[in-house]
């Protein structure tokens, strides 16, 4: 383990994540884990306040280094540097848990608790889609993150050596954390707030809630419905590729974009679809599944990363072939009909049971409540691999 001295007696834990600036699954799973558990406090670079103005966190439990920067790649380079050379006092919490691509960073400044790593995924930027992210850049742009890559590549993996449990986000980023960094690591899928969702009518139309980006794929489903013209899709989300894909499907009235919605109206369309369009490049995990199938609505995937994970062939949705193609898409369409919707709702319901947020947080507060040396013993107990 890794104390190395200090107060033996410490009561509290923290939690250190790159930052709050968009409500996404791993800001939603940071504040949850802290706000539910006792005694557990959450530190980031920066919130953005706009996002975030009504946090379920007291102010004592929340800390900020106030490190923001308008650049994506030199905001990630600058918040690097930043929980690298932190001078947050550690001393006072008995575990610590690191999240995101950057926080780990901080781990050598925590030397006296016991330090675990809760890993969505090695940054993807840094491995697999190194390339993807470098040709999206302008070309003037793509030397300052190669700079970044080369900074931050042999720190990320000298914090993850010093952890003394690394707990991945579904098996898939198991298999990258051992394919890229050699690592082991135990499997924790992050928490869905299962009980939000309910299936209240079937409406006319299918539902893509991805961010509007390429690699969640969007454009495909949307070229899929613009040779279906009797099948609507709503796509309900923003991202950078909105305003390209709504001038694509102009004139095509089976399609609508909403746009970023907020959480309520997006529940509810949630609610009343026939079912979920979801088709990531190797996600991670990907919890949108799973409030679908909470909704007792099934899900047309890809068979690829953690959505292979969640949605059951046939029983709770339909997989898509790795690498789909349109026509894929739209078979898997004509194959998902409202009445074969219907059939599949409760498989659904009891299949997103398996990741509630219940058994998130009880797992988490096993590690965190357990003696230092039963660690290795309690990681084997709660790993869902």
């Amino acid at each position: 383990m890794s104390r190395k001295g200090g107060n033996l007696n410490l009561a509290k834990s923290l939690l250190v994540y790159d930052f709050l600036l968009v409500k996404g699954g791993a800001e939603a799973l940071s504040i949850d884990l802290c706000s539910k558990t006792e005694n557990m406090e959450l530190l980031v670079s920066f919130i953005e306040q706009r996002n975030f103005s009504h946090l379920s966190l007291s102010a004592n439990k929340l800390h900020s280094l106030r490190k923001k920067y308008s650049h994506p790649v030199l905001q990630a380079l600058f918040i690097s540097r930043a929980f690298e050379s932190t001078k947050f006092d550690f001393c006072n919490y008995e575990k610590v848990i690191f999240s995101g691509s950057y926080a780990p960073l901080a781990v050598n400044n925590s030397t006296f608790g016991c330090n675990i790593l809760y890993c969505h995924t090695p940054p993807r930027f840094v491995y697999d889609l190194k390339y993807f992210y470098l040709n999206r850049l302008p070309f003037w742009q793509r030397p300052f993150l190669q700079l970044l890559i080369r900074f931050l590549k042999p720190k990320y993996e000298h914090s993850v050596r010093k952890m003394d449990l690394v707990i991945a986000n579904s098996v898939n980023v198991k298999r990258r954390l051992k394919n890229h960094l050699n690592q082991d690591s135990i499997v924790i899928y992050p928490p869905c707030h299962i009980d939000k969702y309910q299936w209240k009518s079937q409406g006319d139309y299918y539902l893509s809630t991805a961010r509007v980006e390429p690699f969640k794929r969007i454009k495909l489903i949307v070229k899929a419905f613009m040779i279906m013209p009797d099948k609507k899709l709503i796509v309900a989300s923003g991202g950078s590729e909105l305003e390209e894909l709504k001038q694509l499907a102009t004139g095509f009235n089976n399609i609508t974009f909403t746009g970023w919605c907020d959480e309520q109206v997006l529940i509810d369309l949630v609610n009343n679809c026939i079912a979920t369009i979801y088709l990531p490049i190797d996600e991670d995990f990907g919890i949108s599944p799973v409030e679908s199938m909470a909704a007792g609505k099934p899900v047309i995937g890809v068979n690829e990363g953690g959505v292979k994970e969640t949605v059951l062939q046939n029983k709770t949705g339909i997989l898509c072939p790795e690498s789909p193609k349109i026509c894929d898409v739209v078979f898997a369409v004509e194959q998902l009909t409202e009445e074969y919707a219907i059939y599949l709702r409760e498989n659904c319901i009891e299949r997103a049971k398996a990741f509630s947020a219940q058994i998130f947080i009880e797992k988490m507060q096993a590690l965190l409540n357990c003696k230092d040396c039963d660690l290795v013993t309690t990681a084997k107990e709660v790993d869902a691999s």
